[in-house]
């Protein structure tokens, strides 16, 4: 009886751990860069259980397009909101949908899902 409590104190612990972990701990993400052809720069964002890469860096002063290319139509993944861009747009009307960010000055736009669970950010530099 005493190892079987032993057993169920170990195990609680390490949940415990992995739960604090996965919601708190540090994860680490390259920045996504944008291709700029014909003075015009574009990024691409996967939307596939979240957003890949979920940090996209843009130059300044080049016009500059976010494309959110759908592969998850979940309920939450469904629309990406730029709150401070009055953005607020559904993905799941046509596979790649395609944004136009401001890069006249430098700049961070935080984006998110509808339910605000996900989150990205544009950075103009």
């Amino acid at each position: 009886m005493e190892i079987l409590r032993i057993a169920a104190i170990v195990i609680a612990l390490i949940l415990i751990a992995f739960i604090i972990w996965w919601f708190f701990g540090k994860y680490t993400e390259s920045a996504g860069k944008s291709t700029i052809v014909n003075d015009e720069q574009t990024a691409t964002i996967v939307v596939n259980g979240g957003y890949s890469p979920s940090t996209v860096i843009l130059k300044k002063g080049i016009p500059a397009q976010v494309n959110f290319d759908m592969h998850d139509s979940t309920a939450c993944l469904s629309h990406v909101v730029f709150e401070q861009l009055g953005v607020n747009k559904d993905l799941t009307k046509q596979k790649i949908t395609t944004i136009n960010i401001p890069t006249d000055k430098a700049q961070t736009f935080n984006f998110a899902c509808g339910m605000d669970m996900f989150h990205g950010k544009v950075i103009v530099k």
